[in-house]
């Protein structure tokens, strides 16, 4: 698996990260952190049959981009943050992190 370096978006470098960890194991679920918080990650990922957890930015709009992304922001409305995270199980991405962390 590898990883972006520091001059390249996350957004960017998301594409190949994903292809690369497909040929290893099936990819269900990516859980991201706000830098994920596009249109375009919702609908490639989506095209993949992945489901998306990223954190909307908090002045995320839902009338604009892909559907998906709407509905993230439209429950981090209705639920606020920390429900929004139970909800759909955002706090297991510090998990993922932390195992990444360690090497």
């Amino acid at each position: 698996m590898g990883v972006s370096t520091d001059d390249v978006h996350d957004v960017k470098a998301l594409p190949g990260l994903v292809e690369e960890s497909g040929r290893n194991v099936r990819v269900a679920r990516l859980l991201g952190d706000g830098a994920y918080d596009s249109s375009r990650v919702y609908g490639l990922l989506e095209s993949l049959g992945i489901d998306v957890v990223v954190k909307p930015r908090g002045n995320g709009r839902p009338d604009r981009g892909h559907p998906g992304r709407r509905r993230a922001v439209e429950l981090v409305r209705k639920l606020g943050y920390e429900g929004w995270a139970e909800r759909v199980g955002y706090g297991r991405r510090w998990a993922v992190e932390t195992s990444y962390s360690t090497f």
